[in-house]
């Protein structure tokens, strides 16, 4: 009888499993879809950091996007110029050109440089100290809690001294920081050389009310934009033309330099042999290349 009853059961078993195979068969065949195989191909050549820098959600989004939507192949800034390459291969197409995107803190003032703080006591967030009045004087410049640096990847962003500093470098240009950024003084840029000129600032008050809350903030006076014809003042700012930016306009930006009053116009990366020839001779405005300290302490808040 025992027999019997085991006999029974590993027949059922059986049957079970040989109808379940022929469903899931049925089913593979029924719904298969087929995938490009350049898709896999592409995903292979991708570094895989799912940083959104291209624009889309990951790496394998980017890579159906290339494939099936002939999306742009060079749009990954951390794989950079390789991998583009590698990737154009795969699709049969020209790379074109690819410049390197890195961002730039629109804001010079680290807590000595801000009027008119107040206590803050609430979440040591950018997004939360954004919605209360007059955490600090100026509206528009870095709060300092380090959303950023939280967001960054790649340990490219640090705060110091209550201001967002970027190091260019470990900085992949993948634009995570200019996402979180509250009040958008973060703007991811094209690189035409390793250092470039900016604007360190993004208030748009007129003069005497920048001059009542920040100690370095721009004042408007056009000088910059008297020098040189890189420069326009809008909304009483200061702002470059990038598209016509060069290396051969050198000369004419440290010039500018030296008129603004504020000292607003920074380089920002980090100079190349030849940029040191060039100016080995002039006096250059700040570099910004800090020493980091580590993120837990370059978060710190003091009021």
């Amino acid at each position: 009888m025992t027999w019997v009853t085991i006999g029974l059961s590993a027949g059922t078993l059986l049957g079970m499993a040989i109808v379940l195979s022929s469903v899931l068969g049925w089913a593979s065949k029924k719904y298969h879809v087929d995938v490009d195989e350049r898709v896999l191909a592409v995903i292979d050549e991708l570094p895989g950091a799912n940083c959104g820098g291209c624009g889309y959600v990951g790496c394998g989004e980017y890579a159906e996007a290339v494939v099936l939507e002939k999306e742009e192949v060079n749009l990954c800034t951390v794989g950079g110029p390789g991998c583009a390459q590698t990737v154009a291969g795969i699709m049969g197409v020209e790379v074109g050109a690819m410049l390197p995107y890195r961002p730039i803190v629109h804001c010079g003032a680290h807590f000595d440089d801000r009027l008119g703080r107040s206590e803050y006591r609430g979440e040591m967030r950018c997004a939360a100290a954004n919605l209360v009045t007059d955490v600090q004087g100026c509206t528009y410049g870095c709060l300092g809690f380090g959303e950023c640096a939280r967001a960054c990847q790649f340990d490219a962003l640090h705060v110091i001294d209550g201001l967002a500093t970027v190091d260019y470098e470990k900085c992949v240009g993948c634009g995570a920081c200019a996402k979180v950024c509250p009040r958008n003084i973060i703007t991811i840029t094209p690189f035409k050389s390793d250092q470039v000129l900016a604007v360190a600032c993004s208030n748009k008050d007129k003069g005497k009310d920048v001059t009542a809350v920040c100690n370095v903030g721009c004042i408007g006076c056009g000088q910059c934009a008297r020098t040189s014809n890189l420069f326009k003042i809008e909304n009483n700012l200061s702002t470059i033309d990038y598209d016509a930016y060069t290396a051969d306009c050198l000369p004419e930006l440290l010039a500018a330099c030296k008129k603004c009053k504020r000292q607003r116009l920074v380089f920002v990366g980090k100079p190349t042999p030849e940029d040191l020839e060039k100016t080995k001779d002039q006096e250059l405005p700040d570099v910004v290349a800090p020493d980091f300290k580590t993120t837990v302490d370059d978060m710190e808040w003091r009021g």
